[in-house]
């Protein structure tokens, strides 16, 4: 695994939560803007995931996306395991990053503006014509799809 400190990429777990019974804590996501602000409106062919299949909080994002029928938001896919660079990409086939070319996860964070100081984690929604992170919270982002697009409703407002 790895963090980031200022846009630069560190390996090792130095930001890593354990909590006191030895269960491991996600940390919060300071990524938190959103579609449908001013910066970022709901727009067609506009944003694209960062995924890898087997996390959890990646795949509810996806499972939002077919639901919705957003196949206008493109994905990437990172390899099902993590090495010393975090999740990666293959150069090419079904676990490349068509949108950005990168290696790995820590190069989407690196790519957007703000030097990012966190861990890295997926999901990781993207606005392809800011070339910036929209968010990085997953409940985040079911929430922002259900309301910003058309299609079934997923996420009803009373729950």
């Amino acid at each position: 695994m790895g963090y980031m400190v200022e846009g630069i990429y560190h390996t090792g777990d130095d930001v890593t939560k354990t909590l006191p019974d030895g269960a491991w804590e996600r940390s919060r996501s300071t990524v938190r803007h959103w579609i449908g602000d001013t910066d970022f409106p709901a727009e067609t062919d506009r944003y694209h995931l960062f995924v890898a299949w087997n996390c959890p909080w990646a795949h509810r994002a996806l499972l939002t996306r077919a639901i919705k029928g957003l196949e206008d938001i493109t994905v990437s896919y990172a390899r099902p395991n993590r090495n010393d660079q975090g999740w990666v990409f293959d150069e090419t086939g079904a676990f490349s990053d068509p949108l950005l070319g990168v290696r790995a996860v820590h190069e989407v964070y690196s790519a957007d503006p703000m030097q990012y100081t966190g861990r890295l984690t997926v999901p990781v929604l993207w606005d392809k014509r800011q070339g910036r992170m929209v968010s990085n919270e997953s409940a985040d982002i079911v929430r922002m799809l259900n309301a910003a697009f058309d299609g079934p409703e997923i996420y009803p407002t009373a729950l």
